[in-house]
């Protein structure tokens, strides 16, 4: 059975971008006839507190996009909340540790952004393996002046993949990627780990996020493999902007749901969303339930959505 899954990480209100993605994966899933999970993705517990996921939760109900499992319904596979986790990722940090894949690195913020630094297409900057090969005593020492992050290596080696919805992808894993960090200096697992992990022990079969986080899929995969663990499909959709171009953000109040709520029906929100998602001809008023049937992604677009002015 198809298992798609909602991952939101609740640092504030949903935006649009938020509901669209949540759209998406539910309706990807239930038009094969399957399941959808809700995993809070709260690694930085600090950024998210548990009242924006019961907030979420609420909204989701609102939408008519409720999940099958997960957060505070619980299920099989719980808990499903990151914050809760750390021993299941524990686990699988020490198999990669057992395989001599991690070391710790020392780098400051400042320095991974040095001019130096290489820089990927994106802007994002790629590792240039400082720490890589210090010394037990280099090591030694600078752990007396600061706590290190622990990274994995990467081997020189071309991950591809065929997205659901993108196609044909490819990435280089030490070229394009560079080692990464799956443990903070603080303690707390990262998200590619955490991610990888989570997904495969809770049966996810089918993952539907932003495009933006296409790049993290090399990196998933090889995860994937070199863990034992069984890697989903993916599927990467469109981000949607603001009428004057810019990325949504919970930060600015982008079209938060609380504002939706106090002018719209939950049936006009999806309506609206359905159409600019191009799962619609005119953004009339429908139920979720009401979309599954017609729901192909050849019908989503493949480039960035900008909100045609005054939609909401």
């Amino acid at each position: 059975m198809t298992v798609g899954r909602y991952a939101p990480s609740p640092s504030g209100r949903m935006h649009l971008g938020n509901l669209c993605c949540c759209l998406l994966a539910w309706l990807s899933a239930k038009s094969k006839g399957g399941r959808v999970l809700l995993r809070i993705e709260d690694l930085d517990a600090a950024r998210c507190p548990r009242r924006f996921a019961g907030l979420l939760e609420q909204d989701l109900a609102w939408l008519g996009l409720s999940a099958d499992e997960g957060g505070s319904r619980g299920g099989a596979h719980a808990p499903y909340y990151q914050s809760e986790r750390s021993e299941i990722y524990r686990h699988f940090y020490d198999i990669l540790a057992a395989k001599g894949l991690l070391y710790p690195c020392f780098c400051s913020r400042s320095q991974l952004h040095a001019a130096s630094a290489p820089h990927r297409s994106d802007g994002q900057v790629v590792y240039p393996g400082t720490c890589r090969g210090l010394t037990a005593a280099q090591i030694a020492e600078k752990s007396r002046q600061r706590a290190p992050a622990w990274r994995v290596r990467v081997p020189d080696e071309d991950i591809a993949f065929t997205d659901g919805h993108l196609g044909f992808a490819r990435e280089n894993l030490a070229r394009d990627c560079g080692d990464f960090y799956v443990r903070r200096a603080d303690g707390v697992f990262a998200y590619q780990l955490a991610v990888v992990v989570d997904d495969a022990l809770m049966g996810v079969t089918e993952v539907v996020r932003g495009a933006d986080l296409l790049s993290s899929t090399p990196r998933q995969l090889w995860l994937y493999r070199t863990l034992a663990l069984p890697a989903p499909q993916f599927y990467h959709l469109p981000l949607l902007l603001a009428p004057d171009g810019r990325r949504l953000s919970k930060r600015d109040g982008d079209v938060s749901l609380e504002r939706l709520q106090a002018r719209y029906t939950p049936q006009e929100v999806v309506g609206r969303l359905a159409f600019v998602c191009g799962l619609q001809n005119t953004p009339a008023p429908r139920a979720p339930e009401d979309l599954i049937d017609s729901f192909r992604w050849d019908k989503v677009p493949q480039t960035d959505i900008c909100l045609p002015e005054g939609l909401f």
